[in-house]
């Protein structure tokens, strides 16, 4: 049978190998990554990647130690501290996604997507966002109403022939997968240049929603989830906007807080009641700096201020191309019973997005561990598979911006990982829908990073970032069992254990 060709990777649930050096002394001194033996089974498995990739989402054990815990080294589990509950971790399923994915054979597609999504044969990515209409990562610009007048709706080939069978077929394989929607434009036909003149703005770019279609819609949010229900795929969440204060995009559309304060309190939110969703709805799906704009700082929070629904209405939505997580914390502080989640980072050339002995490190502090632990409950990076080509891509999009993973267009066959890949990949493997982030207290060192978890099927689960240049012994002790594992230079873990 044919395999899928993966560059650089080793299939998923084949490599267990053993670890005679789990008892080693710890070394402070560069590794060069020598060969690790691990026993084949154990109470604790675990997922390695090294940012050489010498090791590359290896599967490996370890077993309890019997004896006492006198390790300087220990990091003790606290779950007795509870913080926030995980919902899922995943990547953008855009257009261009699905089209590539559409492009290669059934089987390697198949084996890809198990790869991915499943919880027992691979990697159990659980959250996954789609663009409502087009994005820059499309085939073209669209809306599912482009002909005036919201009796016009209907979903477009796009969704037909590449979006939709691409969801099913994850479903088949986790049919817990999460689902968030957004926007990039509504219809130009509900567009105006300003909220002073309202003249019409007949442009895929820019502009401002005219109030006068609020309703309208409104309207488009729900028929666009009934239609994706039709479909048999439910929509858990959405925003109302990407990037509302981003004008420049290939689709985009302004729309500062009082706008999404109004069109979400006065429409969407009742539109949603009335037909009986329970679809979460985040704000702001945006930079944590807000651009720059003084007047739309705290964007959320001038919206929770003003008073809105807090049923539906659950949090906000952040993204990571301006500013620093601590603004996570910050709103948080304000209002700890508002949800927080990461709907967004790139990677590309001005980035050095192809390199993993980079990419590894900060993406894994920055947006993996560093949004968990300032409170988001779900994490999903952008595209989740471009071509060598960095597309399909729209003009006055991102046309440098690498994947999740990169398949080559030549054949549709081969595959690249890329760090976006790695760091879903190792939160979602361990840390499963429902799991609940726990205290940690011991072993503190800056080059170590790292976020500990209570599932809710009895085990525990701890991802680990060691961004040091040498190895340590780390010990891990949930109060009942502890365990030690000398962990690679610049590499990150994922340990799950039954309690």
């Amino acid at each position: 049978m044919k395999r899928l060709h993966i560059l650089t990777i080793a299939l998923m649930g084949v490599f267990w190998f053993s670890c005679a050096s789990c008892q080693k002394e710890e070394v402070e001194e560069p590794d060069n990554d020598p060969e690790i033996e691990v026993p084949e089974t154990g109470d604790v498995a675990m997922y390695i990647t090294t940012n050489t990739r010498s090791q590359d989402l290896n599967q490996q054990a370890v077993d309890f130690s019997d004896k006492s815990n006198m390790s300087p080294t220990t990091i003790r589990l606290e779950p007795e501290t509870q913080y926030q509950t995980m919902d899922g971790f995943g990547a953008a399923l855009t257009g261009s996604s699905c089209y590539n994915l559409m492009q290669m054979t059934q089987e390697d597609r198949t084996e890809f997507l198990t790869q991915t999504f499943s919880h027992t044969e691979g990697m159990g990515h659980s959250y996954i966002r789609i663009a409502i209409g087009c994005s820059d990562f499309s085939l073209s610009e669209y809306t599912c109403c482009d002909t005036p007048g919201i009796e016009n709706f209907g979903l477009t080939s796009e969704e037909i022939e590449y979006v939709i069978p691409v969801l099913k077929e994850i479903l088949e394989i986790n049919p817990n997968i999460k689902i968030l929607g957004s926007p990039w434009t509504p219809p130009r036909w509900m567009k105006v240049n300003n909220l002073q003149d309202l003249e019409p703005y007949n442009s895929w770019t820019s502009g401002h929603l005219n109030p006068a279609y609020y309703a309208d819609y409104a309207t488009y949010f729900v028929k666009w989830i009934q239609a994706f229900e039709q479909q048999g795929i439910d929509i858990f969440s959405v925003t109302p906007q990407n990037e509302p204060l981003n004008r420049g995009n290939s689709a985009s559309l302004f729309m500062g807080w009082e706008e999404q304060l109004d069109f979400v309190k006065n429409h969407l939110v009742p539109q949603f009641r009335e037909a009986s969703f329970t679809t979460k709805i985040y704000l702001f799906d945006h930079n944590y700096n807000y651009d720059d704009m003084p007047e739309q700082e705290n964007y959320p929070v001038k919206i929770y201020d003003a008073g809105i629904d807090d049923e539906l209405v659950v949090g906000a939505a952040f993204h990571n191309y301006g500013g620093d997580k601590s603004e996570l914390l910050d709103v948080h502080s304000k209002y700890p019973n508002r949800e927080l989640i990461f709907t967004e980072t790139s990677i590309g050339t001005w980035n050095d997005g192809r390199n993993l002995e980079l990419r590894l490190i900060d993406d894994m502090r920055e947006v993996a561990l560093g949004t968990v632990n300032n409170w988001c409950k779900g994490v999903i990076v952008w595209n989740l598979m471009l071509d060598s080509d960095r597309g399909p891509n729209r003009e006055g999009g991102c046309q440098t911006c690498y994947g999740a993973v990169d398949i080559d267009k030549s054949n549709y066959s081969s595959i690249t990982r890329n760090s976006h890949y790695y760091i879903i990949s190792h939160l979602a493997s361990v840390v499963k829908p429902g799991a609940v982030r726990i205290g940690t207290s011991g072993f503190s060192d800056t080059g170590f990073i790292y976020s500990a978890f209570e599932n809710t099927d009895g085990t525990y689960a701890f991802v680990l970032l060691n961004s040091n240049a040498f190895s340590k012994m780390i010990t891990i002790d949930d109060g009942n069992n502890h365990f030690s594992y000398e962990v690679p230079a610049k590499s990150v873990i994922s340990y799950r254990w039954k309690k």
